[in-house]
């Protein structure tokens, strides 16, 4: 079965049947993108609910000087999206791009809302991805707020040691809130530990 890790990604919380797992992966479609296609550009409405099977992506916005600023990558088995601009149905300040070559499954906004109104345990576990990715994005801005850089870096490392492997190192430093120069700085000092 081809949507396997599909069917495994909604049955890990055990808040969906396998059965329901099946019916609800039946709903969405495959998708592959090439090294630096976009999946979502500034400006566009997010309408994909993407289930990154393999591959890695980043999401970026340029701020108020046109640099590129990351805000977030995408491993192995995570859900991609622009929530506020997938759920409001609003303009994307962000981009979506993928670092590998990609594939994995998705399903559009209104497919999602069908679902949901369907089906009582695809609604509990969206809530549950919803809380992760909200607890995520209150734990780095925090981070961003109370952490060192050094301190930063420890946690991406060991969080997410896959960054290291694929990203660009100037996208890990805007990610870290940190310019190139101290990366380098913090990732020597860190060799030496």
């Amino acid at each position: 079965m081809t949507d396997q890790p599909l069917v495994q990604f909604f049955t890990q919380t055990n808040l969906v049947s396998f059965q329901k797992a099946q019916e609800i992966a039946s709903a969405f479609s495959h998708k592959e993108l090439r090294k630096n296609e976009f999946l979502l550009k500034e400006g566009k409405i997010s309408n994909q609910y993407f289930f990154l099977e393999h591959g890695f992506m980043r999401a970026f916005a340029f701020d108020t000087e046109g640099n590129d600023v990351t805000t977030n990558f995408f491993s192995d088995k995570q859900v991609v999206l622009e929530v506020s601009s997938f759920f409001n149905r609003t303009h994307s300040k962000e981009n979506i791009q993928a670092i590998d070559d990609c594939t994995g499954w998705f399903i559009t906004y209104e497919q999602l809302n069908d679902l949901f109104h369907s089906l009582p345990e695809f609604r509990e576990f969206g809530r549950h991805i919803l809380v992760t990715v909200l607890s995520a994005l209150k734990s780095r801005m925090l981070s961003m707020i109370t952490e060192t850089a050094e301190q930063r870096y420890d946690a991406l490392l060991k969080s997410n040691p896959e960054v290291f492997q694929h990203a660009q190192l100037r996208h890990i430093a805007s990610y870290l809130g940190i310019t190139d120069t101290s990366l380098s700085r913090i990732r020597k000092e860190y060799a030496k530990k």
